[in-house]
Protein backbone atom coordinates (compact mmCIF):
# COMPACT_ATOMS: atom_id res chain seq x y z
CA UNK A 1 0.00 0.00 0.00
CA UNK A 2 1.29 3.72 -1.06
CA UNK A 3 1.83 5.39 2.26
CA UNK A 4 1.39 8.93 0.48
CA UNK A 5 -2.31 9.59 -0.49
CA UNK A 6 -3.24 11.52 -3.41
CA UNK A 7 -6.77 12.53 -4.10
CA UNK A 8 -8.28 10.79 -7.23
CA UNK A 9 -9.75 14.83 -8.05
CA UNK A 10 -6.26 16.07 -8.68
CA UNK A 11 -4.36 15.18 -11.92
CA UNK A 12 -0.61 16.00 -11.59
CA UNK A 13 0.45 17.23 -15.29
CA UNK A 14 4.29 17.03 -16.19
CA UNK A 15 5.98 19.83 -16.51
CA UNK A 16 7.18 20.33 -20.46
CA UNK A 17 10.64 20.99 -20.76
CA UNK A 18 11.64 24.59 -21.31
CA UNK A 19 12.22 26.26 -24.84
CA UNK A 20 14.20 28.83 -23.33
CA UNK A 21 18.29 28.44 -22.76
CA UNK A 22 19.14 28.53 -19.41
CA UNK A 23 22.56 27.83 -19.59
CA UNK A 24 24.83 28.08 -16.06
CA UNK A 25 27.42 31.17 -16.85
CA UNK A 26 28.76 32.05 -13.78
CA UNK A 27 28.92 30.73 -9.71
CA UNK A 28 29.81 33.77 -7.41
CA UNK A 29 32.12 32.43 -4.51
CA UNK A 30 32.69 33.80 -0.88
CA UNK A 31 35.95 34.64 -0.59
CA UNK A 32 38.47 36.41 2.29
CA UNK A 33 40.99 37.33 0.60
CA UNK A 34 40.97 38.06 -3.46
CA UNK A 35 44.84 37.73 -3.90
CA UNK A 36 44.92 34.92 -1.94
CA UNK A 37 42.37 33.29 -3.81
CA UNK A 38 43.94 34.73 -7.32
CA UNK A 39 47.00 32.68 -6.59
CA UNK A 40 45.13 29.56 -5.73
CA UNK A 41 43.11 29.43 -9.05
CA UNK A 42 45.92 30.31 -11.03
CA UNK A 43 48.03 27.70 -9.57
CA UNK A 44 45.67 25.09 -10.85
CA UNK A 45 45.87 25.41 -14.53
CA UNK A 46 42.15 27.94 -14.58
CA UNK A 47 42.31 30.65 -17.02
CA UNK A 48 41.86 34.01 -15.87
CA UNK A 49 39.36 35.81 -17.53
CA UNK A 50 39.28 38.93 -15.46
CA UNK A 51 40.93 41.02 -13.13
CA UNK A 52 39.01 44.52 -12.62
CA UNK A 53 39.68 46.46 -9.88
CA UNK A 54 36.93 49.57 -9.71
CA UNK A 55 38.18 50.86 -6.07
CA UNK A 56 39.64 49.89 -3.24
CA UNK A 57 36.55 48.08 -2.07
CA UNK A 58 35.36 46.77 -5.26
CA UNK A 59 37.30 43.75 -7.10
CA UNK A 60 36.19 41.32 -9.16
CA UNK A 61 38.05 38.63 -10.75
CA UNK A 62 37.13 36.00 -13.29
CA UNK A 63 38.43 32.20 -13.31
CA UNK A 64 37.66 29.73 -15.95
CA UNK A 65 37.94 25.85 -15.44
CA UNK A 66 40.06 24.02 -18.35
CA UNK A 67 37.30 23.01 -20.93
CA UNK A 68 34.21 24.28 -18.66
CA UNK A 69 31.60 26.68 -20.17
CA UNK A 70 30.88 27.71 -16.81
CA UNK A 71 33.15 30.14 -15.12
CA UNK A 72 33.86 31.60 -11.26
CA UNK A 73 33.76 35.09 -9.97
CA UNK A 74 35.30 36.47 -6.73
CA UNK A 75 36.80 39.63 -5.27
CA UNK A 76 36.60 42.12 -2.64
CA UNK A 77 33.00 44.05 -2.47
CA UNK A 78 31.45 41.13 -4.62
CA UNK A 79 29.95 38.90 -1.49
CA UNK A 80 28.88 40.14 1.90
CA UNK A 81 31.47 39.59 4.54
CA UNK A 82 31.89 36.98 6.28
CA UNK A 83 29.65 34.82 4.02
CA UNK A 84 29.62 31.29 4.41
CA UNK A 85 31.61 28.48 2.07
CA UNK A 86 29.49 27.64 -1.06
CA UNK A 87 28.15 23.83 -0.56
CA UNK A 88 29.70 21.46 -2.77
CA UNK A 89 30.44 22.69 -6.46
CA UNK A 90 30.60 19.75 -8.79
CA UNK A 91 33.66 19.66 -11.69
CA UNK A 92 32.82 16.47 -14.19
CA UNK A 93 36.24 14.97 -15.45
CA UNK A 94 36.71 11.81 -18.10
CA UNK A 95 39.64 10.13 -16.05
CA UNK A 96 39.73 11.07 -11.90
CA UNK A 97 43.23 9.34 -11.60
CA UNK A 98 44.80 11.58 -13.79
CA UNK A 99 42.84 14.66 -12.75
CA UNK A 100 43.67 14.22 -8.99
CA UNK A 101 46.87 13.35 -9.88
CA UNK A 102 47.39 16.75 -11.63
CA UNK A 103 45.97 18.75 -9.00
CA UNK A 104 48.15 17.25 -6.74
CA UNK A 105 51.40 17.83 -8.37
CA UNK A 106 50.15 21.04 -8.33
CA UNK A 107 50.27 21.22 -4.60
CA UNK A 108 46.21 20.75 -4.35
CA UNK A 109 45.06 18.09 -1.22
CA UNK A 110 42.94 15.86 -2.84
CA UNK A 111 40.55 13.18 -1.35
CA UNK A 112 41.43 9.96 -2.01
CA UNK A 113 38.90 8.44 -4.62
CA UNK A 114 35.66 7.31 -3.41
CA UNK A 115 32.23 6.47 -4.56
CA UNK A 116 28.88 5.87 -3.18
CA UNK A 117 26.87 8.44 -1.89
CA UNK A 118 28.60 12.19 -2.47
CA UNK A 119 26.03 14.67 -1.94
CA UNK A 120 25.11 13.71 1.65
CA UNK A 121 25.64 16.77 4.45
CA UNK A 122 27.42 14.43 6.90
CA UNK A 123 29.78 12.27 4.31
CA UNK A 124 27.60 9.05 5.33
CA UNK A 125 27.57 6.41 2.56
CA UNK A 126 31.16 7.02 1.00
CA UNK A 127 33.49 4.26 0.14
CA UNK A 128 36.89 4.41 -0.01
CA UNK A 129 37.97 3.49 -4.23
CA UNK A 130 36.13 4.21 -7.53
CA UNK A 131 33.38 2.57 -8.29
CA UNK A 132 33.60 -1.05 -8.48
CA UNK A 133 32.32 -1.23 -12.05
CA UNK A 134 33.53 2.11 -13.17
CA UNK A 135 30.40 3.38 -13.88
CA UNK A 136 29.85 6.89 -15.15
CA UNK A 137 29.02 9.63 -12.34
CA UNK A 138 29.88 7.43 -9.46
CA UNK A 139 33.52 8.04 -9.12
CA UNK A 140 34.75 11.26 -6.86
CA UNK A 141 36.96 12.77 -4.94
CA UNK A 142 37.24 16.49 -3.19
CA UNK A 143 39.27 19.34 -2.46
CA UNK A 144 38.94 23.08 -1.07
CA UNK A 145 39.99 26.55 -1.76
CA UNK A 146 41.52 28.71 1.20
CA UNK A 147 37.70 29.74 1.73
CA UNK A 148 36.70 26.50 2.27
CA UNK A 149 35.12 26.50 -0.87
CA UNK A 150 34.70 23.23 -1.45
CA UNK A 151 35.03 21.07 -5.16
CA UNK A 152 33.65 17.70 -6.10
CA UNK A 153 35.27 16.14 -8.98
CA UNK A 154 32.86 13.33 -10.52
CA UNK A 155 33.94 10.87 -13.15
CA UNK A 156 31.84 11.48 -16.52
CA UNK A 157 32.84 9.09 -19.39
CA UNK A 158 29.52 8.51 -20.16
CA UNK A 159 26.59 11.00 -20.60
CA UNK A 160 23.06 10.55 -19.79
CA UNK A 161 20.99 11.02 -23.11
CA UNK A 162 20.11 14.34 -23.40
CA UNK A 163 22.71 15.72 -21.15
CA UNK A 164 25.07 18.18 -23.88
CA UNK A 165 23.95 20.35 -25.95
CA UNK A 166 25.37 19.97 -30.00
CA UNK A 167 27.32 22.58 -31.35
CA UNK A 168 24.92 25.13 -33.90
CA UNK A 169 25.92 24.55 -37.28
CA UNK A 170 27.23 28.52 -37.40
CA UNK A 171 28.80 28.12 -34.84
CA UNK A 172 30.80 24.91 -36.21
CA UNK A 173 31.13 26.24 -39.74
CA UNK A 174 32.94 29.53 -38.16
CA UNK A 175 35.40 27.27 -36.05
CA UNK A 176 36.04 25.14 -39.34
CA UNK A 177 36.69 28.87 -41.36
CA UNK A 178 39.17 29.58 -38.66
CA UNK A 179 40.82 26.49 -38.50
CA UNK A 180 41.52 26.45 -41.87
CA UNK A 181 43.16 29.93 -42.00
CA UNK A 182 45.32 28.80 -38.99
CA UNK A 183 46.26 25.36 -40.87
CA UNK A 184 47.60 27.93 -44.14
CA UNK A 185 50.59 28.55 -42.51
CA UNK A 186 51.42 24.90 -41.42
CA UNK A 187 50.19 24.03 -44.75
CA UNK A 188 52.30 26.17 -46.41
CA UNK A 189 55.92 25.30 -44.23
CA UNK A 190 55.37 21.45 -43.33
CA UNK A 191 56.08 18.53 -45.91
CA UNK A 192 53.07 17.08 -47.32
CA UNK A 193 50.47 15.63 -44.91
CA UNK A 194 46.46 15.02 -44.61
CA UNK A 195 45.02 18.44 -43.40
CA UNK A 196 42.80 16.33 -40.84
CA UNK A 197 45.52 15.40 -38.76
CA UNK A 198 45.94 19.00 -38.05
CA UNK A 199 42.78 20.29 -37.46
CA UNK A 200 41.53 17.30 -35.47
CA UNK A 201 44.07 18.21 -32.23
CA UNK A 202 43.11 22.07 -33.43
CA UNK A 203 39.81 22.01 -32.98
CA UNK A 204 39.41 19.74 -30.00
CA UNK A 205 41.91 21.98 -28.34
CA UNK A 206 39.63 24.95 -29.37
CA UNK A 207 36.24 23.41 -27.98
CA UNK A 208 37.76 22.95 -24.70
CA UNK A 209 38.87 26.30 -23.79
CA UNK A 210 42.07 26.77 -25.19
CA UNK A 211 42.97 30.09 -27.27
CA UNK A 212 43.57 30.63 -31.40
CA UNK A 213 47.32 30.40 -30.22
CA UNK A 214 47.30 27.63 -27.64
CA UNK A 215 45.55 25.30 -29.84
CA UNK A 216 47.78 25.85 -33.24
CA UNK A 217 50.76 25.10 -30.33
CA UNK A 218 48.57 21.91 -29.95
CA UNK A 219 47.85 20.86 -33.29
CA UNK A 220 51.82 21.37 -33.95
CA UNK A 221 53.03 19.22 -31.31
CA UNK A 222 50.74 16.36 -32.24
CA UNK A 223 52.11 16.35 -35.77
CA UNK A 224 55.68 16.30 -34.58
CA UNK A 225 54.63 13.67 -32.23
CA UNK A 226 51.81 11.40 -33.70
CA UNK A 227 53.12 11.95 -37.47
CA UNK A 228 56.59 13.21 -37.23
CA UNK A 229 55.73 16.01 -39.59
CA UNK A 230 57.18 19.26 -38.11
CA UNK A 231 57.18 23.21 -39.66
CA UNK A 232 60.54 23.85 -41.90
CA UNK A 233 62.60 26.29 -41.20
CA UNK A 234 61.44 29.34 -43.09
CA UNK A 235 64.60 31.56 -42.40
Amino acid sequence: MSTIDVSSETTVQPLQTGTVDFKLEVTILPVSDAERAKRFYASLGWREDADFVFTEDFRVLQFTPPGSEASIIFGTGVTPAGARPAGSLLLAVSDIDAARAELSERGVDVSEIFHGVAFSADGQGREPGPDPDRKSYFSYAEFSDPDGNVWLLQEVTERLPGRVAETPVATLAELLLETARQHDRFEKAAPAHDWWDWYAPYLDAREHGSTSEQAVAVADRYMKDVHGIVVQDQS
